[in-house]
């Protein structure tokens, strides 16, 4: 039956897509199967013709009718400039998420609900909203304190809604994945699963207010930035209140009128702000557009809506800081290298040719301002070399890259004549003074020898699973002269797993005694 309803629901998308002419673009269609090409033709003549509209704004005008887990799904599809053109993710760039407020009466019964208590009890007052989103709306409020604070509330039966769409944009995926190999690089199934990951993370508030915590000790150790703050026990799975921010945000026309010099500090402290807490924490806020973005009353920048976090680990912090580096240097050698050390360019490839590749991208744009190198441009000319190098685009490096993109086009709206490459430099010198200087390599040392610890104390176990395999092949109970089978391994121990790891904990041990030997 939910299979059923799923369909019916697909059907009713597809129209809409249809209506808009967004199912399968008039420009996009040579580029699909015939079959796929003549439903494209036959939707068309129950389109409704969209003036002076690339595919791209088509697509969002659809989506934003279909309701909020398709705004989702176009706003995620809107960072993917790796795999979709520039005009297409500027008629994308129109989803802001604008959609219109729940009733009070529903607001005020989910405090009730959430504090066993009327909302009086909590508050001296409580507003009508003052911003609504596809998930939730926010509500400014008084405490009883008198503090003002924020009160974002998820809307009402989302929890249920955005399963269905989902479940819609899965069926979706698995149909394109079948039947349009042509969009294999999209990886349908895997992006939708994406969006399934961040929407769920959007709806519970919890999760939000953590990242939200996590984010603030970064800007409390660079002061770069702020965050606002929380109010854990008023805060739950559908409810978050934090501190109220009185400023500008960086979307309204009035910051344009700050004096030139502010701008271009404001400007530099974005991109410092993004890049210091990505490279020094592994860690960043992975949704740096305007309107997430304030300018207190003192004059610092404020992050707001937490929905969204990037990570990396401390190998990627260490990849992605030495890749910017070399292309500040014009270092194309030592980035080609660290791609071929990192295992992301194939060995079918030489290492000189893949050099000189990146030397077509980075040499057009070097010690030039952002107001003479489009950075979308960049980054659609470096993932179309990637493709030719056969190299899988890793997703925590897109992520990077669109909110890289994303915080340089708000400190390009501040300062046309901005340089990101400068504005770099000082957190990326000092990323890889940190990492490759003495402190980095020792503590690349005490990890090696933190994983020797944990292999040496599986030896034992490994070594007595090597003694009842050798005895077992003496007996007779095992043929060592065949392939041993699958099935029998998922119901035995894992014998080849700890011959592994013997071998291997043999070979660390080995050199972390040596290593110890040399201090």
């Amino acid at each position: 039956m939910k299979t059923i309803m799923t369909f019916f629901r697909l059907l009713y998308t597809g129209f809409v897509l249809a209506r808009h002419d967004a199912l399968i673009p008039a420009e996009y269609a040579k580029s699909v199967p015939w079959f796929v090409r003549f439903v494209g033709w036959v939707s068309r003549l129950f389109s409704r013709r969209l003036k002076n509209k690339n595919p791209g704004e088509r697509l969002a005008i659809a989506l934003e009718k279909l309701g909020p887990a398709y705004i989702k799904f176009g706003q995620i599809l809107a960072t993917r400039s790796d795999m979709l053109d520039e005009d297409f993710i500027r008629g994308l760039s129109r989803l802001k998420d604008n959609v219109p407020p729940f009733s009070m009466q529903e607001a005020e019964a989910r405090l009730q609900k959430d504090f066993g208590k009327p909302w009086a009890e909590i508050f001296k007052t409580f507003s009508e909203p003052v911003a609504a989103a596809s998930v939730a709306q926010v509500h400014k409020a008084e405490l009883l304190s008198g503090e003002i604070v924020a009160v974002k509330i998820l809307r009402p039966n989302i929890h249920r809604q955005m399963e269905k769409d989902i479940s819609v944009l899965r069926m979706v995926a698995g149909f394109t994945q079948k039947f349009v190999k042509s969009l294999d690089r999209l990886k349908p199934v895997l992006f939708i699963e994406t969006v399934a990951r961040s929407v769920s993370l959007e709806l519970d508030l919890r999760l939000e207010a953590a990242a939200a915590s996590e984010i603030s000790e970064i800007a409390t150790d660079t002061d770069l930035f702020r965050v606002p703050n929380l109010h854990w026990d008023l805060s739950s799975k559908n409810i978050m209140v934090m501190e109220w921010i009185d400023g500008t945000s960086l979307s309204s026309e009035n910051i344009l009128a700050l004096p030139e010099a502010d701008k271009k500090a404001l400007a530099i402290k974005i991109i410092q702000s993004f890049l210091a807490s990505a490279f020094d924490y592994g860690v960043f806020h992975a949704d740096m557009h305007e309107g997430n973005l304030i300018l207190d009353e003192a004059g610092q920048l404020v992050l707001l809506d937490f929905g969204i976090l990037g990570r990396l680990s401390v190998a990627e912090q260490r990849f992605h800081a030495e890749i910017l580096f070399g292309f500040l240097e014009r270092d194309y050698h030592r980035i080609a290298e660290i791609h071929f050390e990192a295992g992301y360019v194939s060995k079918t490839h030489t290492l000189e040719d893949f050099a000189s590749a990146l030397r077509a991208v980075g040499e057009p744009i070097f010690g030039k301002t952002s107001d003479q190198v489009s950075m979308a441009n960049v980054l659609l000319h470096l993932f179309e070399i990637t493709e030719i190098f056969d190299m899988q685009m890793q997703p925590q490096l897109i992520m990077l890259q669109k909110t890289m993109m994303q915080a340089e086009g708000v400190a390009r709206r501040l300062d046309t004549a901005f340089d990101m490459w400068e504005a770099a430099r000082p957190i990326v010198e000092a990323s890889l003074r940190r990492e490759l200087g003495p402190e980095g390599r020792i503590g690349d040392f005490m990890a090696d020898l933190r994983l020797a610890q944990k292999t040496l104390k599986a030896m034992p176990e490994a070594a007595e699973n090597v003694a009842a395999l050798a005895k077992a092949w003496r007996a007779g109970d095992v043929d060592l002269s065949k392939p041993l089978q699958t099935p029998s391994l998922t119901k035995s121990k894992p014998v080849l797993k700890s011959i592994a790891w013997a071998g291997g904990g043999a070979v660390i041990m080995y050199i972390g005694l040596w290593a110890v030997g040399q201090i």
